[in-house]
C-alpha cells in the first residue's frame, strides 16, 4: 500500500480543548487547495473526557470505569456515564456553530453512550452467572470506554473542518460494533486503505481496538502508540506531536522563561532518558516504533505553528553538550547486608519484589554489600517491597527514603565534565547531594538530592551546565 509523501500529526487532549483555534492556525491557516492535504491527524479525547470515562489521571477520582469495577449497584457508574454524555455535549456545542452539525454530534454521542450503557448492563447480567467473572473482562471494559472519548473528538473535529471547507474524513479505529478480530496493523490498514491523501484530510481516533489490547500494554499511553504505528505503516515523512509547550532545556517555571532554551534537535536516546525521568516527549514504546521505522519525530508547540519545534531522530550530536535538565521525585530503596559480598542472588530477589508490586525502577547503584534502587512509587508501595525483603533477609537492613533525582541529559556529554561541574555548583549553592551517578555512555548524569531541594537543584544545575543559561539568569536578576 503506497501513500504519497505526507506527515502524521497528533494533537493531545489539552490542545484539543482549543481545537477551534488550531483549525484557524495549525490545520488551515493560509493553506488552500492541495496544500490542505497530505497530512493525517490523530486526535486524543477532548481535555478531561478520558478522566471522566476512566479515572482522573492525577487525583485518582473515579470515573465510569472505576465506579463500574467497584460499585455494588448500578447507580454510581450510570450517573457517571450520563455525566460523560453531558460533558461531551458541552464540548462539541462550544466547538460547532452550525445547528445541523450540533445535531449530528448529539446523535453520535447518544448512540455511543447508550450503546456503552447497554453493553455494561449486559455484561453485569452475564457475570451474575457463576461461569463468568467480571474481573476477567475489565480490561476490555476499559478499552471500550476509552475509545468513546477519541471517537467523539475525531467525529466533532471532522464536522468542524468540513464546515470550514476542508474535505475531512472521520476514521474510526475504535472497533465500535465491529465483530471482526484483527491486529493493530490490520486495523490501521482497514481504516486507511481507501484514503486519498492528496484530496482528503483524515481525522483518526487515537484509540485503536485490536487483539493486542493497547490499554493492557500501554494504558493511557495508547494514543501515541496508535500515532506512531500509523506513521510507520504509511511511511510518513515525519511524525509530529503538537503539544501546548516547547520542549525546552528545563521547566521555565523553575529556571525562568528567559533562561531556558528550546531544543532544536536531539535524538531518540535523549527521548528515552526523558521518559525514564517522567518527562515524556513521547511514550518510549511509540518512540521505538518510529526509530525502528526510520521516521523522524518533531515535537512542536501547537499554538506557535510557525516555529519548527524540536526534531528527534537518530543523529548523534555535532558537539558534546548538556541539552536538558529535569527532575523526578523517587524513593531510594536500600538493601544493606554485611554478608552480601561475593554472594549471588540478592539483586534478583530485589528485582522480583519490585516486579511483584509493580514498582518502576528509575536508576540503581551498588557496592560490595549494598544495593540501592531509585524507584518511582508511593511510600506505601515501597513499604510492601521492604516487608518482602525483610522476610527473605531477616538480618539485612532495608530502608526507604523519599528523595529527588535531578538529571542533566544530552546526546553526548563526553568532555563536558557534567558530574564535576554539577557537584561544584551544588556545593557553592549549598545544595546537599546524597548520591551522584554517571554511566560510561555519557548521555546523562544523575544527582540524588532531598526533595525539598529539587527545584533549587534544577535551577542551579541548569545555570551551571546549559550554555548561556547562567548569563540569562544573571541578566534577569540584574
Amino acid at each position: 500500500m503506497n501513500f504519497p509523501e505526507h506527515t502524521v500529526e497528533k494533537i493531545g487532549g489539552t490542545s484539543m480543548s482549543r481545537i477551534r483555534e488550531l483549525r484557524d492556525t495549525l490545520i488551515i491557516a493560509d493553506r488552500c487547495g492541495s496544500a490542505l492535504y497530505h497530512r493525517i491527524f490523530v486526535v486524543s479525547a477532548f481535555g478531561g473526557i478520558t478522566n471522566l470515562l476512566l479515572e482522573h489521571k492525577k487525583s485518582g477520582e473515579p470515573g465510569v470505569y472505576a465506579l463500574f469495577a467497584n460499585d455494588d449497584n448500578d447507580h454510581g457508574w450510570l450517573d457517571a456515564l450520563s455525566r460523560v454524555g453531558e460533558a461531551m455535549a458541552g464540548v462539541h456545542n462550544g466547538v460547532l456553530d452550525n445547528p445541523a452539525d450540533r445535531a449530528l454530534a448529539e446523535d453520535f454521542v447518544r448512540d455511543r453512550i447508550e450503546g456503552a450503557r447497554s453493553c455494561l448492563f449486559d455484561l453485569r447480567r452475564l457475570c451474575s452467572y457463576g461461569h463468568f467473572r467480571l474481573s476477567s473482562q475489565m480490561m476490555l471494559v476499559r478499552e471500550l470506554l476509552s475509545g468513546l472519548g477519541e471517537a467523539h473528538s475525531a467525529f466533532v473535529t471532522t464536522l468542524m473542518l468540513q464546515r470550514a471547507g476542508v474535505n475531512a474524513r472521520f476514521i474510526d479505529l475504535s472497533g465500535w460494533r465491529d465483530e471482526s478480530e484483527c491486529s493493530l496493523q490490520e486495523r490501521i490498514a482497514g481504516g486507511l486503505g481507501s484514503l486519498d491523501l492528496a484530496s482528503e484530510l483524515p481525522v483518526v481516533t487515537g484509540y485503536a481496538q485490536c487483539r493486542e489490547g493497547l490499554m493492557r500494554e500501554y494504558d493511557r499511553g495508547y494514543s501515541e502508540v496508535t500515532f506512531s504505528s500509523i506513521a510507520a505503516f504509511t511511511k510518513a515523512k515525519e511524525a509530529i506531536i503538537h503539544k501546548e509547550f516547547h520542549l525546552s532545556s528545563a521547566d521555565p517555571a523553575l529556571v525562568g522563561a528567559d533562561a531556558v532554551r528550546k531544543l532544536g534537535h536531539t535524538n531518540y536516546d535523549v527521548a528515552d532518558q526523558l521518559s525514564n525521568m517522567g518527562m515524556e516527549a513521547i511514550h518510549p514504546n511509540a518512540a521505538k516504533i518510529l526509530r525502528q521505522s526510520n521516521v523522524a519525530l518533531r515535537v512542536t508547540n501547537a499554538f506557535e505553528p510557525a516555529d519548527p519545534g524540536t526534531l528527534i531522530d537518530g543523529q548523534p550530536a555535532e558537539v558534546p553538550e548538556v541539552e536538558i535538565v529535569t527532575s523526578l521525585d523517587v524513593v531510594a530503596l536500600e538493601l544493606f547486608e554485611q554478608d552480601m559480598v561475593g554472594v549471588k542472588g540478592y539483586d534478583a530477589t530485589v528485582l522480583e519484589a519490585l516486579r511483584r508490586h509493580s514498582v518502576r525502577i528509575v536508576s540503581k547503584s551498588s557496592n560490595a554489600n549494598t544495593i540501592t534502587h531509585y524507584v518511582e512509587a508511593s511510600l506505601k508501595a515501597v513499604r510492601r517491597v521492604v516487608n518482602d525483603l525483610e522476610r527473605v533477609y531477616p538480618s539485612a537492613q532495608v530502608d526507604a527514603r523519599a528523595l529527588s533525582i535531578v538529571s542533566a541529559i544530552g546526546r553526548d556529554l563526553s568532555g563536558v565534565q557534567a558530574l564535576g561541574r554539577g557537584l561544584a555548583a551544588f556545593d557553592k549553592a549549598g545544595v546537599e547531594v546524597i548520591a551522584a551517578h554517571q554511566t560510561p555512555r555519557n548521555v546523562d548524569v544523575q544527582f540524588a538530592v532531598p526533595r525539598t531541594s529539587a527545584e533549587t537543584a534544577v535551577a542551579v544545575l541548569h545555570a551551571a551546565l546549559i550554555p548561556g543559561a547562567g548569563q540569562a539568569a544573571k541578566a534577569k536578576a540584574a
